[in-house]
């Protein structure tokens, strides 16, 4: 039985978590308030996450520290607009104001970095499942088109960081376990000064998932490194291998979902089970990278950076068996003129990027999850390459941003079985993305405006998807947001983040599926997105005798997003709601530190409805999450602590689906979530002496 929680639920939570800050700071003290001491990179310049025009959301330690360290998923999803899915253990997607439409799985549509790095390959697909928890110390979430600094994308940008700058020398350990299988270690040697450390780590992680067939294992060494061979040059150096295993259990029928939602998809149709089928994920990802930055004079400065990636996947389906093999390479350079010219100090920011692939993919039949006779195999070279310039000027409290950068893209195929073909090429070249933003500041307040133009080609897997063949005639999106925002502090503890948003796109690519559960991509038309997303967090220090500290904070986000031209033959879909995007969402919840190493929270998210197709004529229901977190943490001498947690998710046992199939051929739309579920971790950290 689907158990559901009246909305009104959502507000008695909502009101005991405000009257429960209130409770807690009755003597406070004031605390810093997170938009001053938070420092972001976003569009290029290093600032206080308060005074940066522009709707950017940020994950750090202390948002990560509030759930489990199976993933990052929950921690994401107290963002604002921002939205990550967990189909089954491994299998990510990620969705900023409603990118996963072109998403069956992994990242599309989203620009990502880590440690200055281009993550995302040239074809334009990010494998995100490749990081571990322990490589992600903070996230920085552009909303909306970033393309004036970082390329094509209408989706936003995500900008993560493996360290914290307060990182310290030690040794470091964790082990988890929990429901269904789950167990994770991990442990880690950081060494070096503030101006001079590295640390290297790997984590092992395993769980037999919720449903039946959806095992996965996790393995990641990584090593990270942050140097300053003088006062005018550092050094950043990211090696990262993942080697990630998952099965994937397919996405059933409603029918089937509300019978059995743990069960895998069953034989039908023609096809095997996912069972039979041995469906899964195996992805082997290897990453090296380093970062360059240097004053060059007293106004002129430079940040450049180059990578060597190289993915190998195996993928078999209840259609076939598919190998890719994708290396690549690339780089980046920003350069810095900073000047003050009477009473305006001006900032000019000018560079480009430029990234290459030689991808090969081939396709077999899949017998009992074996490849078996060769169905296509082809080469696939895509390059993408921009060029950017920036300015900013300010004018005491005034500030105005303009950017805009020059985008090109080639993509080459030629397929050489079952017979040899003729080589095919697309280009898509000179494509001017601007960026306007104006913001006018006050001590505790900035109002901010923008206005900026995203482009974003289609991918190599959606020119080339698995469901259908190849589709050069898929367009590439292009689309207009305008963005009003405010972010300050009231009485020093309340801190507030307001964004509206207007994005109008055309060409949208939406993504299908057919019987055997292969994907394919259209265009379709224009839409329209509307949106209202708002953060508001409490800090409150209590003197008296046994709090230290505590916080409180609520997000919630209204999505208005319709289709506003879309026709397919003869059915007519403008006007319906965009599919896979819940118009309300509120993440919520209260923390609290004691003084003698005690610490608790509470969370709750609730999702309201989702369409799950163009048509709007079904639906995943509404669902409440909520979840709660205790430990104890103790100092062991000068050297030594130990951090003991234990916690649970979805303490309602909700029965949901998180990570839709959107329009599923024959309604195969869901891919049940966990119900409740429980962890314990124990952390040790070992200091060397001083």
């Amino acid at each position: 039985m689907n158990r559901q929680i009246r909305p009104a639920a959502a507000s008695v939570f909502i009101a005991f978590s405000c009257f429960s800050s209130v409770a807690f700071c009755q003597e406070a003290d004031t605390t810093k308030n997170p938009l001053s001491t938070v420092e972001v990179k976003a569009y290029g310049q290093a600032r206080k996450l308060k005074d940066v025009p522009a709707a950017v959301g940020f994950v750090n330690q202390q948002t990560l520290n509030r759930f489990g360290s199976a993933s990052v998923v929950q921690a994401v999803n107290t963002v604002a607009g921002v939205r990550m899915e967990e189909r089954s253990p491994g299998s990510y997607r990620f969705n900023i104001r409603g990118s996963s439409l072109r998403s069956p799985f992994g990242v599309r549509n989203v620009k990502v970095y880590v440690n200055d790095i281009p993550f995302t390959d040239p074809g334009g697909n990010t494998y995100l499942n490749g990081l571990g928890y322990y490589n992600v110390g903070s996230i920085e979430i552009l909303k909306g088109p970033g393309s004036s600094l970082y390329g094509a994308g209408t989706g936003g940008v995500l900008l993560i960081e493996s360290t914290t700058a307060g990182e310290r020398a030690n040794l470091s350990g964790e082990y988890s376990a929990g429901s269904f299988g789950l167990r994770n270690a991990y442990a880690s040697v950081t060494a070096g000064k503030t101006d001079n450390k590295s640390r290297i780590g790997f984590q092992h992680q395993v769980s037999d998932g919720y449903r039946y067939h959806s095992k996965m294992k996790r393995d990641v060494l990584s090593w990270t490194g942050n140097y300053r061979s003088s006062e005018k040059q550092a050094i950043k150096t990211t090696v990262l291998y993942s080697d990630l295993f998952y099965e994937t259990p397919g996405a059933l029928t409603k029918a089937e979902y509300t019978a059995n939602p743990k069960a895998f998809r069953p034989r039908g149709a023609g096809f095997p089970s996912a069972e039979q089928a041995k469906a899964s994920i195996s992805q082997k990802t290897f990453l090296a990278g380093a970062s360059l930055t240097q004053q060059l004079t007293s106004s002129l400065s430079n940040l450049s950076s180059a990578y060597g990636a190289f993915t190998e996947l195996r993928n078999p389906t209840i259609r076939n068996f598919g190998k890719t093999m994708e290396p690549h390479v690339g780089g980046r350079t920003v350069f810095s003129v900073k000047k003050q010219i009477a009473q305006t100090l001006l900032n000019v920011l000018f560079g480009g990027e430029l990234q290459q692939n030689f991808s090969t993919s081939a396709v077999f039949k899949n017998v009992g999850g074996e490849p078996d006779s060769l169905q296509s195999d082809d080469e696939i070279h895509t390059r993408q390459s921009f060029a950017f310039l920036q300015a900013n000027a300010s004018f005491g409290s005034l500030e105005v941003t303009a950017g805009a950068s020059l985008n090109g893209s080639t993509l080459r195929f030629r397929r050489s079985a079952p017979t040899p073909g003729r080589v095919m090429n697309r280009t898509l070249n000179n494509q001017l993305t601007p960026r306007l933003a104006i913001a006018r500041k006050w001590t505790n307040l900035t109002l901010y405006s923008s206005v900026s133009k995203g482009f974003s080609p289609p991918t190599s897997a959606e020119l080339l998807p698995s469901g259908s063949d190849i589709n050069f005639s898929l367009q590439a999106e292009e689309g207009v947001n305008y963005d009003l925002g405010a972010r300050g502090t009231i009485l020093s503890d309340l801190t507030f983040d307001i964004n509206a948003f207007y994005f109008r796109l055309q060409n949208t690519i939406v993504q299908r599926r057919d019987a055997g559960g292969g994907d394919y991509f259209v265009n379709a038309g224009k839409t329209s997105q509307k949106g209202v997303e708002t953060s508001l967090a409490y800090s409150f220090f209590q003197k008296a005798s046994f709090f230290r500290k505590g916080s409180v904070w609520l997000n919630h986000t209204y999505h208005d997003f319709h289709y506003k031209d879309f026709k397919q033959l003869a059915v007519d879909f403008s006007g319906k709601a965009l599919p896979g995007i819940a118009p309300n969402t509120v993440s919520t919840g209260v923390e609290v530190f004691a003084k003698n190493g005690l610490l608790a929270n509470l969370t709750y998210y609730y999702s309201s409805k989702i369409p799950l197709n163009d048509a709007n004529s079904d639906y995943a229901n509404a669902y409440h999450l909520l979840g709660a977190k205790f430990g104890l943490e103790k100092h062991v001498g000068n050297r030594t602590q130990f951090k003991l947690v234990v916690g649970a998710d979805n303490l309602l046992d909700q029965h949901y689906s998180l990570g839709n199939d959107i329009n599923g051929f024959g309604g195969r739309y869901y891919n049940a979530a966990a119900g409740r579920n429980f962890y314990a971790s124990l952390i040790v950290q070992l200091a060397p002496a001083e």
